[in-house]
């Protein structure tokens, strides 16, 4: 939490901009807006050579003079105090994930030369953690809307499953009313225009991951002539419909555990010396918790939903391919405790709670944006053609969608290419093994943006900066640092 002594992080106390004259807003200012951009945050120390501020928006732009929501932003000092370029904005993705968690860890995300030359900043979007948030269910409802039957085999599973998922909207609902049609992706990018108005840069630099590419290319759509230097990195493809979207990701999970099986029987892998004897034993762990699931934590059993969940989430980091070989073991042998602890950690769920309110954002978010399942008719239709897409997994990301068809709010989207006309150059990263964003995510948002360049990273793992691979991040940080964008798609 920030302290109430105000400090530049340079040594210097005082001051809205970190020991720089205030510069008030810069490029154009929407008309009625002007208070918005005009705010001067009271940037409070918190933390080594950060500061962090409550920035004000309307709660509706088409009503800037009606209520307003609050959002929490980290400033992380640029060490260059006299030679800074200005502010890199930094989102996480999510929708859902915090900005502001993100900033704090800035110095392992992003090189040592962007720390040097920009202040970064990192903001809890609309409806996230600590910024105005979603709320809907507490900590024994979201554990039991998480550990639900997530490929339900008859009715009465669909049943308990749809229950499950009209609970979560209804309590959105209840606890949140007044925001839930408020947080789609276009009022986030709204603000992200605010807080490039407030820190006085005309031009908006930006880094955004996963769906933070979707939220930065919405924001080129809507601010061509602000874009200054945008990476979307693990781009997500706007003109994709949500079952696109959803069987898309469905088939990249299976790519990302087909490269850990081979590459678990490539070295001494305890769960087979084949790629196919590796994804036999995956499955057996997946279909044998269905029926029975496994001990966890004491209080909680791993139910296959978990299962899943535990499965997913180190495919998202290749560093964490030995936590699932270990964990796929234990399973096997009939206890879950670790299956669980990499669930706890894809959900944020710490041992008295979860640490956010993520679970519940990205569903306020996703539901808004675009349509989605609209009944358990239409869920039952498409089943057969997400099982074909992925036997493994395609239920899942199917069924996941159930609480969209019982949303309080209609969509105020729908998907559509994003061209950005007259944007400076967008540069988009792919991976070619990306489980979460699928590579053709990128192909297809570089091809749409009027201004686009492709580089693409031939590797693991969701996203490509800062993971390993020295063209990617010497591409990124060239472009962002001195304007240089690739003339033609790179790979790397």
């Amino acid at each position: 939490m920030a302290s109430r002594a105000q400090d530049s992080g340079d040594g210097t106390t005082g001051g809205s901009t970190g020991g720089n004259p205030t510069k008030g807003p810069a490029g154009p200012v929407p008309a009625g807006l002007e208070k918005f951009y005009e705010q001067q945050p009271d940037w409070e120390r918190c933390g080594s050579n950060q500061q962090c501020a409550t920035i004000t928006v309307p709660l509706d732009y088409s009503k800037p003079t009606g209520q307003t929501i609050e959002l929490r932003a980290r400033k992380v000092l640029a060490r260059d105090r006299t030679g800074k370029i200005g502010t890199l904005f930094i989102n996480p993705g999510g929708p859902g994930a915090s900005g502001e968690e993100y900033a704090a860890s800035a110095g392992f995300a992003l090189g040592a030369q962007l720390l040097r030359k920009f202040d970064v900043i990192g903001w809890d979007p609309r409806g996230v953690a600590r910024s105005t948030p979603v709320r809907c269910l507490d900590t024994a409802q979201m554990d039991k809307f998480i550990a639900a039957d997530g490929s339900p085999d008859n009715e009465a599973e669909i049943t308990e499953l749809n229950d499950e998922a009209k609970i979560l909207a209804n309590g959105c609902q209840q606890r949140s009313g007044e925001l839930l049609p408020h947080v789609s992706t276009k009022d986030a990018a709204r603000d992200i225009d605010v807080l490039r108005g407030i820190v006085g840069d005309s031009e908006l630099y930006y880094l955004g991951m996963s769906y933070g590419t979707y939220l930065g290319a919405t924001y080129a759509e809507l601010f061509p002539k602000n874009v200054g230097r945008l990476v979307l990195d693990g781009a997500v493809d706007p003109s994709n419909t949500s079952k696109q979207d959803h069987m898309a990701q469905a088939k990249g999970f299976d790519t990302a555990l087909d490269a850990f099986a081979e590459d678990c029987a490539q070295r001494s892998c305890r769960l087979g010396s084949t790629k196919q004897e590796v994804l036999a034993k995956v499955d057996k762990l997946i279909n044998d918790s269905d029926a029975t699931p496994l001990p966890g934590d004491g209080k909680r059993q791993v139910t296959q939903a978990l299962v899943v969940l535990g499965i997913i989430f180190p495919l998202y980091v290749k560093d964490f391919w030995p936590r699932l070989e270990d964990a796929v073991l234990d399973g096997l042998a009939g206890n879950g405790a670790r299956l669980l602890a990499l669930a706890d950690q894809y959900t944020n769920r710490e041992p008295s709670g979860y640490a956010s309110n993520n679970n519940e954002a990205i569903y306020a978010v996703n539901c808004l944006d675009r349509p989605d399942l609209t009944s358990i008719a239409q869920a039952k239709s498409e089943e057969a053609e997400y099982k074909a897409a992925s036997p493994r997994f395609g239920q899942f990301l199917l069924w996941g969608s159930l609480a969209c068809a019982n949303w309080p709010v209609k969509p105020q989207d729908k998907p559509h290419p994003i061209k950005a006309a007259g944007a400076k150059p967008i540069v988009v990263v792919g991976t070619t093994r990306d489980p979460a964003t699928p590579y053709e995510g990128a192909v297809g948002l570089a091809g749409q943006l009027e201004s686009g360049v492709l580089v693409t990273r031939d590797g693991d793992g969701h996203t490509g900066y800062k993971a390993g691979n020295a063209c990617v991040d010497n591409v990124v940080e060239s472009y962002l640092l001195q304007g240089t964008a690739p003339t033609a798609d790179i790979k790397c």
